[in-house]
C-alpha cells in the first residue's frame, strides 16, 4: 500500500514536470502549476511522514525539526513550528521563491518543493499527525 502511495505521488509530479516543459512559455509569462497531497488517512499521512524523512536524511539534513535547502538567488524561506516532532523540508531551486511552513501541534511532516522562477508556496498544519507534500513549479 506504501509503495503504491509513493509511486502514484511521485507519477503526478513526473507528469506535472513534463506538462510544464512541454507548454514552453517564456519566463516572462509569470505562469506556476501547484500539485498538493495531503492524505486523510493517518496510515497513509505516517508513510508519507515517513518518506519525508527519509528524503531529508538522504539530503543529509535531520529527520525532524526545520530543513531549508536553496538553490538560487533572491529566495526567502521560513518555517515556524509549534508543538513537538514536527518535520519540515523545504527546497527551493532557482531564483524568486518564497517559501513558508507553519506548523501547530505534534508529529506532523510538510514537504514543500519549488522550482524554476518566482513561486509563491505555502504550508500550514493546525493538529496533530498531518502529512503533505507540495511541488511548485515556475515559468
Amino acid at each position: 500500500m506504501t509503495t503504491k502511495i509513493i509511486k502514484t505521488t511521485l507519477a503526478a509530479l513526473v507528469a506535472a514536470a513534463i506538462g510544464v516543459a512541454a507548454i514552453a512559455t517564456p519566463a516572462s509569462a509569470g505562469g506556476r502549476v501547484s500539485i498538493s497531497y495531503a492524505p486523510t488517512d493517518p496510515e497513509q499521512a505516517r508513510a508519507l511522514g515517513t518518506g519525508l524523512q527519509m528524503y531529508s536524511l538522504f539530503k543529509g539534513f535531520n529527520g525532524s525539526g526545520a530543513n531549508v535547502d536553496q538553490n538560487g538567488f533572491g529566495n526567502a524561506a521560513g518555517i515556524l513550528q509549534n508543538g513537538s516532532g514536527n518535520h519540515g523540508v523545504l527546497v527551493q531551486e532557482g531564483n524568486g521563491h518564497t517559501g513558508t511552513i507553519e506548523q501547530n501541534g505534534n508529529g506532523n511532516n510538510c514537504g514543500l518543493f519549488q522550482f524554476g522562477e518566482n513561486t509563491n508556496g505555502s504550508c500550514v498544519q493546525n493538529g496533530n499527525g498531518q502529512s503533505s507534500v507540495t511541488g511548485v513549479f515556475g515559468f
